[in-house]
């Protein structure tokens, strides 16, 4: 087979056609990137001089160096809006304990993470939706030399690019800024406010998007969008109630998506969500990740057998067990054996299946992606 570079191979399995070799993601988006502090020890493992920033400061993940993506061979570059303008995120080397994020969330710091510690939506009426100082889509400086980066990364790589995604999605931002529990209740008891909180936040993506896709949308080859339907054990809402509340919604945003760009829509979703797939394909879900096998049902030769078709998997290398604590021959077994079964006859992304996390040796991660350079 002809060799292909990183754009050709990723966009022949966006077409469910088989590549030269299984293209790699390490750092395209929120979710298939590294903690700061993996990232510390595998640039001194890998004798790698660098200091990248912080992008995600909740997360506390980085985008790798590049010199450590080409030593990998990954396949795919990271497009992002640019920060929020008005709201400073907290150094890591500052003395804040809390900060609050452009939506009005309080964030308190952990040992790893900024975890929400307010939600500013916990006593609202609808009538307080229309009054809420939401971030701006629309300000200019979120989009400051975007389309010139997209286009000369487009122009001048030879990388596929990836949009990545906002934050939060329709259902789980609602979650995030109501109260976990308070928004599922209101699903159940307060139905009008629990529309009301997701048709506004389906109104601004919609404006999110159509601002950030006019940069970047002739370049980009996946628009990366998240949105969490499960937990380890199972669904985080009854299929039922996803496909009369959430569901509509979701497809709204993602109709328009595929109205202002060519590029495929990559769906994330933590946890155990097989009841849901089917679902997520019919919104428009061209690409699933992050396929976290250790969650229940997520058996991934289920997943290719009733989906491969019509969907493209990313991620699947367990963040959970195998990375952190598996020896590097026992990672490099697996890498091969999430290949043979998910990218059988393509359609298959090798990522992390989340971001990997701070427990992780240098060792295993160097050994996830020699794998399949062998």
């Amino acid at each position: 087979m002809k060799k292909m570079n990183s754009r050709e191979r990723v966009m022949a399995v966006l077409r469910h056609e088989l590549p030269d070799r299984v293209p790699v993601d390490l750092g395209s988006t929120a979710v298939s990137s590294i903690h700061r502090r993996a990232n510390d020890r595998l640039k001194a493992f890998l004798g790698v001089e660098a200091d990248e920033p912080v992008h995600d400061v909740a997360q506390g993940i980085v985008v790798p160096n590049e010199q450590i993506l080409q030593r990998f061979g990954v396949d795919l570059r990271r497009l992002a809006l640019r920060p929020p303008p008005t709201v400073a995120a907290p150094s890591l080397a500052g003395s804040e304990d809390t900060y609050l994020d452009e939506w009005g969330m309080r964030r308190r710091r952990t040992e790893l993470y900024w975890e929400i510690v307010e939600h500013p939506l916990a006593n609202a009426r609808v009538e307080d939706l229309r009054h809420y100082p939401w971030p701006d889509p629309h300000d200019p400086r979120r989009v400051a030399g975007l389309a010139e980066e997209a286009r000369g990364l487009y122009r001048e790589t030879d990388y596929a690019l990836a949009a990545d995604f906002l934050g939060g999605g329709i259902f789980e931002q609602a979650l995030w800024m109501r109260g976990f529990e308070r928004f599922m209740t209101d699903l159940i008891a307060d139905e009008p406010f629990a529309t009301a909180l997701m048709d506004t936040l389906l109104e601004l993506y919609i404006e999110f998007y159509a601002v950030y896709l006019e940069a970047v949308g002739p370049y980009v080859q996946i628009v990366a969008l998240g949105d969490d339907l499960g937990m380890q054990t199972g669904p985080l809402v009854s299929p039922k109630l996803y496909r009369r509340l959430i569901k509509p919604r979701h497809k709204e945003l993602y109709d328009f998506i595929h109205s202002r760009t060519e590029a495929k829509i990559m769906h994330h979703t933590c946890g155990s969500v097989f009841p849901f797939v089917q679902d997520l394909i019919d919104v428009g879900v061209d690409s699933l990740n992050p396929i976290e096998i250790s969650a229940r049902g997520m058996d991934p030769v289920a997943l290719k057998r009733e989906f491969g078709e019509q969907l493209v998997f990313h991620g699947g290398i367990d963040v959970q067990q195998i990375l952190p604590f598996a020896t590097p021959e026992r990672v490099k077994e697996e890498v091969k054996r999430i290949v043979a079964t998910l990218g059988q006859g393509g359609g298959y992304i090798l990522a992390p299946s989340h971001n990997i996390q701070a427990d992780v040796p240098p060792e295993n991660i160097l050994a996830m992606y020699e794998a399949i350079q062998n």
